[in-house]
């Protein structure tokens, strides 16, 4: 089998060859050969996991892979849309845990999507489903009534530099609730499934995810931190030797890295935590991409959260940042981060629930406060790495206050998505995530080594410092004192990019209907 035209290093090289071999042996030839049917019968084959450190060069061989599948007529599913199906359609989905890890991908070329978006499926209108099969090459173009040609073009326009359909039709001047009519839980299986950061998907995830793809290719690092609940094992750890593909090579592009050089320094079982700060201050010393710094940027945490051990630090890490900023105690200010902790609706409103995920209001997501919306409980958000991320929701907004059991929430609707403060947030949390320039609470990481805990035979300080590490794509703040540096410009949204009108998800007034 020969390997694409990119160079290899000999281990990413074995590993695509003998991916290569088992798509094949489930009927995709990736040298040209015509692709064959899905048989209905055909079980698939067992999942397979490509596992390396940070810089072994894992992002690139599911970019290669990607590649080469399209090159050989695989269609990719998005999660947007799904045209009419086919018996000889062959498709591939690229997903992530979270939308943040999924954007990291696209920036990358890749188009990836979540998990959740293949999980639930759009149901669209019929009328504008034409518009849909007409971009994705099905059908003619398509006479819909209150639409002009130009809207029609606009929409063209669109899905030609980004293959989004409901992008495409909002560039036509619709919202999402006019062609968009529900979601639904996937039934038909798809086809092959490539999933980037499987140290994050827990058993639960991993099982939906075997259910759906008849070809499964898990991705992920070992030397991350397991889910939570899962006593350090990762979905990886138990398949057979025979289909785990290490990729054990720090390749060359990454060897001046000096963030890289740290993370790697921590497998060293010499190293303790204060030989490891003290290598970290000679190198910041020679290289200008790692910061020994004595306190927290507030205007860093502004756009890349504080990452920390232990929740006690995050919310007194977040009131610094509110207090540093002048916000009140009883409102947001736009520019204000956000994590989404969830959806607060009763299961007879399951339809808005999904609609609020779709848009990309998940568990973990981060937003960007923007204002208060037009109605009360309502906000304007911004949704960090979501392809249309500009939002109206029925939010409701808490703020932890040091020793207090429970949060104090400025405003809130009934009921709607559910955010906590995102100046800081847990190392666990952060994973999947990427950030140009990252801070890590080097003291509450020393608490963890002094502890002494150890997770799947290696000390927890180092999980941390790695996942921590690690999230740093240029620069990595390592911040030795419990003092916060006030920020020399006010907070504000001039960095967000800018979108159309955003899509308001009506939640409040089906519930007071209901």
């Amino acid at each position: 089998m020969s390997t694409p035209a990119i160079q290899f290093s000999e281990d990413q090289a074995e590993a695509f060859d003998q991916i290569a071999e088992i798509l094949q042996g489930v009927g995709v030839h990736l040298e040209g050969e015509a692709l064959l049917s899905p048989r209905s019968d055909d079980q698939g084959t067992s999942p397979v996991a490509v596992v390396g450190k940070a810089g072994s060069g894992k992002t690139l061989l599911l970019a290669e892979l990607v590649k080469a599948l399209q090159e050989a007529g695989v269609d990719v599913v998005s999660g947007d849309y799904e045209g009419k199906r086919r018996k000889d359609r062959r498709t591939l989905a690229i997903l992530a845990p979270t939308n943040k890890a999924a954007s990291v991908l696209r920036n990358r070329g890749v188009p990836a999507t979540t998990i959740h978006r293949i999980l639930y499926t759009p149901m669209y209108d019929p009328e504008y489903e034409k518009i849909a099969e007409w971009l994705e090459g099905n059908a003619e173009r398509p006479e819909i009534e209150g639409l002009t040609d130009t809207a029609l073009d606009r929409a063209h326009a669109f899905y030609q530099t980004n293959k989004s359909i409901p992008g495409a039709l909002a560039a036509a001047g619709l919202r999402g609730s006019d062609f968009i009519t529900g979601w639904k839980r996937r039934e038909d299986p798809l086809d092959i499934g490539l999933i980037d950061e499987g140290s994050m998907l827990d058993d639960r995830q991993y099982e939906d995810l075997c259910e759906i793809f008849p070809t499964l290719m898990v991705f992920g690092d070992p030397a991350q931190l397991a889910p939570v609940k899962q006593s350090g094992s990762m979905v990886f750890d138990r398949l057979p030797e025979d289909r785990v593909f290490e990729l054990k090579r720090i390749h060359r592009q990454a060897d001046d890295n000096p963030i890289l050089d740290l993370a790697h320094a921590l497998a060293d079982p010499w190293m303790d935590y204060y030989k490891f700060d003290r290598l970290v201050a000679e190198i910041a010393e020679k290289d200008d991409r790692v910061v020994y710094a004595g306190r927290v940027d507030a205007g860093l945490m502004a756009r890349s959260p504080v990452l920390v051990w232990r929740n006690d630090t995050r919310v007194k890490l977040i009131q610094a940042f509110r207090a540093a900023y002048g916000a009140p105690h009883d409102a947001l200010l736009p520019g204000e981060p956000l994590i989404c902790d969830g959806i607060e609706l009763p299961m007879k409103h399951r339809k808005k629930r999904l609609d609020l995920e779709a848009r990309g209001l998940i568990k973990g997501a981060q937003v960007i406060y923007m204002g208060a919306g037009r109605k009360p409980g309502f906000s304007q958000l911004h949704v960090v790495g979501a392809e249309n991320p500009q939002v109206s929701a029925a939010s409701i907004i808490k703020i932890e206050l040091p020793g207090e059991e429970e949060p104090f929430i400025p405003y809130a609707a009934r009921m709607g998505a559910a955010f906590l403060h995102g100046a800081a947030v847990t190392i666990h949390k952060a994973q999947g995530s990427q950030w140009e320039e990252v801070q890590v609470f080097a003291p509450d990481l020393e608490v963890a080594a002094r502890m002494g805990r150890v997770e799947a035979g290696t000390p927890l300080w180092k999980r941390l410092a790695y996942v921590a590490i690690t999230r740093a794509e240029k620069r990595l703040h390592w911040v030795v004192r419990r003092s916060l540096a006030r920020p020399t410009a006010a907070l504000g949204t001039s960095d967000l990019v800018a979108a159309p009108a955003p899509l308001t998800l009506e939640v409040q007034d089906d519930i007071d209907q209901g």
